[in-house]
């Protein structure tokens, strides 16, 4: 008995590192996405609505669980007003003054040109994964991307 629950013990204890293994890999893979995608997915909140900083701050911690401060987001969203794809105002209406960030008719082009952009390298990729290169998987809404094996 005791060697049938020794080995139980000793399979279990495997698959919780296999699985903390794979939920790190994961969170790698996903910290990585949100580095290179970081302006898109921003573009993509600001669809949605306006917002100032520190909420595009909170809101790609809460959607991909990566932290992104001031010295990363409020230079970016600066580089976004420059190139027109955001245009921003100041809120005096609260406790304390904020700028505002809306998506511009520039912005909302980008987000679709780079939808359909990843969707080809998506399809590449998934094309060279039935061949047993890589993995399956699709985009839709410009920055969304579901992998499945």
């Amino acid at each position: 008995m005791y060697e049938k629950r020794h080995i139980v013990d000793v399979y279990n204890k495997t698959t919780q590192k296999e699985t903390k293994k794979m939920a790190n890999l994961q969170k790698q893979v996903q910290t990585k996405l949100a580095k290179g995608l970081l302006d898109l997915i921003i573009l993509q909140f600001l669809k949605n609505q306006s917002m100032h900083g520190y909420q595009v701050i909170t809101k790609i911690r809460k959607s991909f669980g990566v932290y992104f401060g001031p010295s990363t987001i409020y230079p970016l969203l600066a580089s976004l007003e420059k190139k027109g794809q955001v245009s921003s105002v100041w809120n005096m209406s609260s406790e304390r003054p904020r700028k505002v960030y809306s998506l511009t008719v520039e912005g909302e082009k980008m987000l679709s040109f780079t939808e359909n952009s990843l969707n080809l390298i998506v399809r590449k990729i998934s094309s060279e994964g039935s061949r047993g290169f890589g993995p399956s998987c699709f985009v839709k809404n410009g920055i969304s991307a579901t992998v499945s094996q």
